[in-house]
Order: C-alpha cells, then structure tokens, then sequence
C-alpha cells in the first residue's frame, strides 16, 4: 500500500476522502497541544473568547517534544496517550478542528464528534520520537509558552507518517484490526 501525501490546512473533500487504515505522509503546518493546553482552550471556547491560534482546518498533535540538541529543530517529539484529550476534542472539532495525531483509542464522545464535524484521529508510532522528529522542519511556540513542552507550537513538517484510526464515517482501525485477527471458535 501506498503512502498518500496531504496538505495542511485539511479541506472537507480531503478529510471525507480519508479512511481507517489509510496511511498518510503530512506537509505543511500542524499545532502540538496536550491536556493543559487543551484545558486552556476549551475554557477560552467556554467563555466565548478568541483562542490564541486559528484552528480551523487544523491538526493537533498530541506532544510534548524533548529540548533539541544544539543544531537540531525540535527535540524527541513522539505522540502522547490521546486519551487524556477525550474529554476536550469535541468542543474542538466542533469549531473547526479537523485532525488529532496521538497513539491510543479514543471514547465514543470524540468518534461521535469526528462524525459530527467531519475530523479524523490519526495515529503516530509511539516510541519513534527521534525519527519523528526528523520530519519536523521548524518549531516555533505560538501560545501558552509557560507549559514549557506542553506549550501550543506551530511546527512545519514534510512527509510526517500517520496512519488513519478513526474516520468520520465510523471506522476504527483497532476495532477492525481485532476482527481481521481473532481467532476462530474450533467447534
């Protein structure tokens, strides 16, 4: 199977286009933000004050990079457990988010709203921060630098590889990939 190249910002025909087990190589500028951020975000929508940057059409990847080296853009940067964000990401989509990346399933409140909003939540592999990291071209803070790694960053990335977990029609690449290899019943 081949690896489809996207763009950022994500359109609707794109996201549509999208399909649990699609794997995907992103261009373009994507947000980092994990739960305190998202905690700072879903207040502000509370409020019905602006947030600190436009995420409509947007991906979100769940992160909270390493310090670089010197020389180097960005530090380790694999996904954090995108559970912690359930409980936020629908208020999210619901305002424009498109895309989530982390590694972990997600509850049916957030599959409800990918539905709902026409979003997706893809999956980066855990434990290939170093490789990752490779693929991002620059990083710069853009909110909330006082959460230190957990702080928003805008970062451009070239080719970064995900894979499609759940689409905004229902399909769930865990749930299917549990079916394609359980065993069956002798009988």
């Amino acid at each position: 199977m081949k690896d489809r190249v996207i763009s950022t910002p994500l359109a609707d025909e794109v996201v549509e286009s999208l399909h649990a087990g699609d794997r995907l190589l992103i261009t373009g500028v994507i947000y980092t933000g994990r739960d305190a951020a998202h905690k700072r975000l879903v207040e502000l929508i509370d409020r019905d004050e602006p947030l600190p940057v436009d995420l409509k059409g947007q991906i979100i990847y769940f992160v909270g990079p390493t310090p670089p080296k010197r020389g180097e853009v960005i530090g380790s940067a694999g996904p954090t457990t995108s559970g912690r964000m359930d409980v936020f990401s629908p208020k999210l989509t619901a305002i424009g988010l498109k895309g989530m990346i982390g590694k972990g399933s997600r509850n049916n409140a957030v599959k409800d709203a990918l539905k709902r909003d026409k979003a997706v939540y893809l999956g980066a592999t855990g434990g290939a921060g170093a490789l990752l990291a490779q693929r991002i071209a620059s990083a710069k803070v853009v909110a909330y630098e006082d959460l230190g790694p957990e702080a928003i960053r805008e970062l451009e990335v070239k080719e970064f590889p995900v894979v499609v977990i759940n689409d905004m029609y229902g399909g769930d690449l865990y749930v299917e990939g549990r079916k394609k290899h359980e065993r069956k019943g002798e009988s």
